[in-house]
């Protein structure tokens, strides 16, 4: 089928949705669309809204596929922007004489397509040609690297001069700020896309040392750009991707690419490298993995043991890295002592022994758990915090111990009478149908807060909650 046959309004207004097709309306009755151009059952145009975005339909058979490079068209959404294209394509199609908005008659003009240009171009002289577009690379550093690179690429890879590409995008200046983040992530990505290129060219060893300068020159430049909109993470996502796509086809030395890995993921500060010993495995082998796991161990041996209470400055840095490291690594073996020993470094907070617990659980090793529940419950008292509170009630349900885990229950509602803690309550009492009693209860307790309080002179203003209206909650929703 053609573009003209599964190109209709109806359904552009379906793939969008009705708010994306209205703002894509607007857009489009607005004249944001430009450089509309139609060529091979492909349809191309720039949509200036925040930023200029350019938008690309083209026929797929039975459907269109669509791309944008807006945030909501990098999730793979049909945004506001394809509307628009779209509108604007269709409303060139409509044949002469027919009406538009407002009951004027639209004359047929399709404009200069983009064969007419080619044709014009075969007919140019070489040497013009050549001037013309030396001409615009001057004024357009994206359009001067790219040349640059095919040049280079002619006589060879040359790394010097892609990482001088590399370098002239990213640059070293000023803040970026919002409005300029759009057009400073366009000119790094298509610098990326020349290493795209080396990598479909098989060259992948250059790929791999190209891909790691980039993501070093791009996580030091994240912190002088204002990425409200994740731009820069996509950009450390793609090189990430290409990096192990290259690893992949060269296979480097296994033991010199796990500490290059291990390195960048115990400093980087943006999760660069993630969990490569998993993601990495079919590359790194048996050699690569034991030397990561060596590294780690030995890293992971100098990081002091916390107990209940105490505190490390380092908590949310490379101690953070090394844990999640380690714990990793031993997911992989599956040895559930193992992890345990892992998560009892740091026994500071009660979050760990619900961890803990949790692994147990998990382990079907119930008497474990329980342990581990009571022992965080008895250490932190009050301060336990009410998952490992909620998870403890749940073992207690569990072995017919009703009354103590209400024990853990009530105190909630208690501490904070409302109707999420009511259903709570409720949803626990349920467990040994006992409901009416700890309801009549839970009642008595939030009247007499509310008199107390309504006593004490709090304008209602203030709290509103004082004057009954969370009574009045609890009982609608009953």
């Amino acid at each position: 089928m053609t573009l003209s046959e599964v190109l209709t309004t109806r359904r552009v207004r379906r793939w969008a949705g009705s708010r994306s097709y209205e703002r894509g309306e607007d857009y489009f009755h607005g004249g944001h669309v430009s450089d509309l151009k139609a060529v091979k059952g492909r349809i191309t145009a720039t949509v200036h809204g925040t930023h200029p975005y350019r938008v690309m339909l083209r026929n797929e058979g039975d459907g269109v596929g669509y791309e944008c490079d807006c945030p909501v068209g990098l999730r793979g959404d049909f945004c506001k922007h394809c509307v628009a294209t779209a509108l604007a394509w269709l409303e060139r199609r409509a044949p002469a004489g027919k009406k538009g908005k407002g009951g004027r008659k639209k004359k047929a003009d399709k404009g200069l397509t983009m064969q007419d240009m080619r044709t014009w171009l075969l007919l140019q002289k070489k040497e013009s040609l050549v001037d013309m577009l030396i001409a615009a690379a001057t004024d357009d550093d994206q359009l001067s690297g790219r040349l640059m690179l095919k040049a280079a690429a002619a006589s060879g890879v040359s790394l010097a001069t892609y990482k001088k590409v590399i370098d002239q995008a990213i640059g070293g200046g000023g803040f970026i700020d919002y409005h300029q983040v759009y057009d400073y992530w366009r000119g790094v990505d298509t610098a990326i896309d020349a290493i795209a290129e080396l990598l479909a060219q098989k060259h992948a060893d250059a790929v791999i040392e190209l891909s790691e300068y980039a993501l070093s020159r791009v996580e030091h430049a994240i912190g002088s750009v204002d990425d409200s909109d994740g731009y820069m993470s996509l950009l450390l996502s793609r090189l990430q991707e290409m990096h192990l796509a290259a690893c992949r086809m060269a296979r480097p030395d296994p033991e010199a690419l796990a500490e290059r890995l291990f390195e960048w993921e115990l400093h980087g500060e943006w999760d660069t490298f993630f969990d490569s010993v998993n993601s990495y495995a079919p590359v790194l082998g048996k050699c690569g993995t034991r030397r990561y796991q060596e590294l780690a161990e030995a890293e992971w041996a100098r990081i002091k043991p916390l107990k209940p209470g105490e505190q490390d400055p380092d908590r949310y840095g490379k101690r953070f890295r090394i844990t999640r490291m380690m714990e990793n690594l031993t997911e992989q073996s599956g040895a559930i002592e193992a992890l345990v020993e892992i998560k009892k470094k740091d026994l500071s907070n009660s979050r760990v022994f619900l961890e803990i617990a949790e692994i147990y659980r998990r382990a079907r090793q119930g008497d474990q758990s329980l342990e581990w529940a009571k022992t965080g419950i008895q250490t932190f008292g009050d301060n336990a915090g009410s998952a490992l509170q909620n998870f403890l009630a749940e073992l207690y349900h569990q072995r017919k111990r009703h009354e103590d885990a209400m024990a853990l229950i009530w105190p909630q509602f208690e501490k904070n009478p409302c109707l999420t803690t009511y259903r709570h309550l409720k949803n626990h009492a349920d467990c040994n149908k006992t409901w009416p009693g700890w309801r009549s209860r839970a009642l008595q307790h939030l009247r007499a807060v509310t008199g107390a309080k309504a006593r004490n002179g709090f304008p209602n203003r203030y709290a509103p909650w004082n004057n009954g209206s969370r009574l009045v909650e609890i009982f609608l929703w009953e």
